[in-house]
């Protein structure tokens, strides 16, 4: 059985992506390899991706989560817990390019979909699996979710360090979005090397590992060096004074970076004097040892005038600044209004409208994506519908 393909352009027009991941990690992969063209076949267990219940929604079994993670794929209903279905899944096998899946490896195995005999079927096969935690470690095979991987990588403790509170998660799921980004990348150039060699690759994505390193970029800090050469953490980010300054009637965020925008700053102040008589202001080498200070001597000035003054008068020094906006000011933001941002569209039963744009190709700017597919019954396990994955092991 090979589903069936839609016309779509893009630099992976063409590649065909099974794609066997729910929540939103494996989705955020699967849905960028779909914006650049590609056709993905989301297989779902007769209940659904969990995400389909998640966020706001006007047609059951179609929420905002889901939506937003699943635009433009193909939907086969299939029970994995079925040999039946199972044996329909290792036929469609031959007629992929991509495999991609967040089901726990024990469970693959388990299965007949390891990479191992997956290759069997489709020997240049490229097969993706996401994992919480990279495999030779204790903690390979457990499930993971984004709350638990920013607190082990120790992503909620550094609001703690900076703010002298509690730990906290950064609320957007940052875990799960960046490990799909670093799984959408790997498995493109996994393509690109096939191309080149004729060859398949395995590519193996642990959510733990990609986050700790995208954490460790910014705070590994002394303990880059060995023997160390200080304290890990980066003292800009942890500076508590690094968040939006307090003005005379709101907030603002305000960076004043280089040589130039300090000058800059004291000259339209009116206090060129302090950053002449202040060697701590003056070079990047003495402010990287004197965050604390900069940034609450800009504190204290910035609560001395309203946001207004502070725009004109940043803009016109030429230092980057901006209005502390609420997620709802978005919708209506110049900016993205003026690039098209938003897709607006109607989508008929799932009542969306609007769908965010994500990272597309030049080429697939234009190209108008089918909405994120309804789940069909068992029945449409031959016909995949394109109008919104097995059991996860990792996502949020």
């Amino acid at each position: 059985m090979k589903p069936v393909d839609s016309e779509r352009a893009g630099p992976l027009a063409g590649i065909r992506v099974l794609d066997l991941t729910s929540v939103i990690m494996g989705p955020v992969c699967t849905q960028i390899l779909a914006d650049y063209g590609a056709t993905v076949i989301k297989v779902e267990p007769p209940d659904g991706d969990v995400m389909r219940h998640a966020g706001n929604k006007r047609a059951p079994g179609m929420g905002s989560m889901f939506l937003h993670a699943n635009q433009g794929k193909q939907s086969v209903v299939l029970d994995l817990k079925r040999e039946a279905d199972i044996e329909t899944l290792r036929k469609m096998l031959p007629t992929f390019d991509v495999l991609v899946h967040n089901v726990r490896p024990q469970a693959m195995r388990r299965l007949g979909l390891d990479d191992e005999t997956v290759r069997k079927l489709q020997p240049s096969i490229v097969y993706v699996e996401l994992t919480g935690y990279a495999e030779g470690g204790p903690l390979h095979g457990r499930a993971a979710y984004d709350d638990v991987i920013q607190a082990q990588t120790g992503l909620a403790e550094l609001f703690a360090r900076q703010t002298g509170g509690a730990p906290q998660y950064v609320p957007t799921l940052i875990a799960d979005r960046v490990t799909g980004l670093t799984a959408a990348h790997a498995t493109i150039a996994a393509l690109f090397a096939r191309q080149q060699t004729g060859q398949g690759d395995t590519i193996r994505v642990s959510m733990f590992e990609t986050i700790a390193a995208f954490v460790l970029g910014d705070h590994l800090g002394g303990a880059s060096f060995d023997p160390p050469q200080g304290a890990m953490g980066y003292s800009r980010l942890l500076t508590p004074h690094r968040k939006p300054y307090r003005t005379r009637d709101g907030h603002i965020a305000a960076v004043v970076y280089n040589d130039k925008h300090w000058r800059s700053f004291f000259e339209a102040i009116g206090e060129l004097p302090v950053f002449d008589a202040d060697p701590r202001f003056q070079s990047a080498a003495a402010r990287a040892e004197n965050y604390d200070v900069i940034y609450g001597y800009l504190a204290d000035v910035m609560a001395t005038r309203t946001t207004d003054a502070w725009i004109a008068l940043l803009e016109s020094a030429d230092i980057p600044c901006a209005r502390v906006n609420r997620v709802e000011d978005l919708l209506d933001d110049a900016q993205l209004r003026a690039v098209g941002f938003f897709d607006e569209r109607d989508f008929g039963d799932a009542g969306q409208r609007r769908i965010a744009a994500r990272f597309r190709a030049p080429a697939a700017l234009d190209d108008c994506a089918p909405p994120a597919p309804a789940l069909e019954p068992m029945a449409s396990a031959s016909t995949p519908t394109s109008t919104p994955t097995s059991t996860p092991s990792t996502g949020n």
